[in-house]
């Protein structure tokens, strides 16, 4: 039998298990950087002059410059590799978070905040496509995308600690201060250690139509739900903007199926695998979004819990979320299919939420919330981790970039739609409980309490549609995804139409 030449031999990288580290890293940076400033805004607001009116676009322009950009980032990651669009994502996220860190006035601030999400969405599909292409075998993507995993689930609560530490101990600007050591070690380490497999660019021309329609749409969608949380949902301009965003959605997917080169190959999106994760993932982070807004307004009004109670209160669902990606996600992957760990997690997430609806004003930290905590780590930690996989894996290299844009677009969508739909419910229930009550608060003892159960009765009131909402995310993932359990092989490459030598990765140096 003749000997097969060395390029068509698959080697595997010796340095990807210290790639997963600085991957991860910026994994870190970028999913706590969604809270950390949250915790850190009265100060800054407070500092800076900002008015209470637009306090709220310091959250907001980093949403929408992120969520408008993923799939432009994640384009140019195919297209110019996805090493180097990491390293100038974590560059350039560092840079903006020392002029954020920086800001002496409101115009200063925002500008920093747009300018991290747009490097922010150059990084994020980097970051997940690189591992897509570093991890072949199944057994060592299992491991890979449990770590991945734990950590896009939990940083978020990662970000209240340190958040909380910061705020409280030094000041709320190194809030910003702190991705910068986090961005050089790991672009330092990216760039000497991470290696990309030959043949997985996308060379082909710029969709210029799809990038500025797929933008606006997005943009569009992001702010329609932040607008409607702060107007309503029958305000003008928030019907506009809805009905803006599905007009440019719509233009970009006819766009999508004539072009030759395509932004986003519609072939991502309608494979019922992938599609089923994006569903799923984006429905889950909804119920998510809510929890961390709500449990964190709770524990702070209602139980006093300072900030960094506060952050560490939320320990038992990062716990929770290591130890269902790491562990269960990790050793079942390869043994059961997909959905079979989705749905079940999905569901378990959404039984820890709903001893959540029993909220009341003197609940017990220990005997309610820690353990629905423990539930939904353990839950959203073991349905994440194949989600994270499954939604890469099969795909053409050349369109890997595109396709984990997709599944950070899933999730900033479902956190810009959770944190407002979820808001208003919670606001409509406390002033209908208010209403019905107000006359038998006489005192302003009694008043107070009112107000405290008030704002308990509005928070069980979204929790419950949380619950719901996850329990639609189970039946999606087991509905949709059919795929059965993953190869013992390589499975990196070997999507339909991906050519013979990107089927055989050739690390190049």
């Amino acid at each position: 039998m003749p000997k097969v030449p060395d390029h068509t031999v698959t080697h595997a990288d010796p340095g990807r298990w210290k790639a997963l580290v600085f991957i991860a890293l910026a994994q870190l940076m970028v999913v706590l950087d969604a809270t950390i400033v949250n915790i850190a805004l009265p100060s800054a607001q407070q500092d800076l002059g900002i008015s209470d009116g637009n306090r709220q676009w310091v959250i907001t322009a980093y949403a929408l410059a992120f969520g408008g950009l993923l799939l432009f980032g994640g384009r140019i990651a195919d297209l110019w590799g996805r090493k180097r669009t990491f390293v100038v994502g974590l560059i350039g996220f560092a840079a903006a978070s020392a002029l954020g860190g920086a800001a002496t006035g409101e115009a200063m601030m925002l500008g920093a905040r747009a300018l991290q999400g747009a490097f922010g969405a150059l990084l994020a599909p980097a970051a997940l496509s690189l591992l897509a292409v570093t991890f072949t075998d199944a057994k060592e993507r299992a491991k890979a995308f449990g770590i991945y995993g734990a950590i896009a689930g939990g940083g978020g609560a990662v970000g209240l600690i340190l958040g909380g530490f910061l705020t409280e101990y030094l000041n709320w600007r190194w809030t910003f201060f702190v991705n910068i050591p986090f961005a050089v070690v790991a672009a330092v380490g990216a760039y000497l250690v991470i290696r990309e497999p030959a043949g997985g660019r996308n060379r082909s021309t710029l969709d210029i139509p799809g990038v500025i329609l797929s933008t606006l749409g997005l943009v569009s969608l992001v702010y329609g739900f932040t607008r409607a949380e702060s107007e309503g949902w029958s305000d003008a301009g928030t019907i506009s903007l809805f009905a803006g965003s599905a007009l440019l959605l719509i233009g970009f997917v006819a766009t999508e199926a004539r072009v030759k080169s395509p932004l986003l190959p519609l072939r991502v999106l309608t494979d019922r695998n992938r599609g089923g994760v994006y569903l799923s993932l984006g429905l889950a982070v909804i119920s998510m979004f809510g929890l961390f807004l709500f449990l964190t307004y709770y524990l702070q009004v209602v139980k006093g819990y300072s900030p960094v109670m506060t952050g560490f209160a939320f320990l038992p669902m990062i716990v929770g979320m290591i130890v269902g990606s790491t562990q269960i996600g990790t050793r079942l992957m390869t043994r059961v299919p997909p959905r079979l760990l989705m749905a079940p997690g999905f569901l378990t997430a959404g039984l820890g939420m709903l001893l959540l609806t029993q909220l009341e004003i003197d609940t017990s930290y220990a005997g309610l919330i820690l353990p629905a905590q423990l539930l939904l780590g353990l839950g959203m930690g073991t349905a994440f981790m194949p989600a994270m996989s499954l939604a890469t894996l099969g795909v053409d290299p050349r369109d890997a970039g595109v396709a984990s844009a997709m599944v950070n677009t899933s999730q900033q969508v479902g956190g810009a739609i959770g944190t407002a739909l979820l808001n208003t419910i919670a606001a409509s229930a406390t002033t209908a409980y208010l209403v019905d009550n107000a006359a038998g608060a006489t005192t302003p003892a009694a008043q107070k309490l009112l107000q405290l159960q008030g704002m308990v009765e509005g928070y069980t009131a979204a929790i419950w549609w949380a619950v719901g909402i996850l329990v639609v995310s189970a039946a999606i993932a087991f509905a949709l995804i059919n795929t059965g359990k993953p190869d013992m092989g390589a499975v990196a490459g070997s999507g339909e139409g991906a050519d013979d030598e990107l089927k055989v990765p050739v690390i190049v140096h």
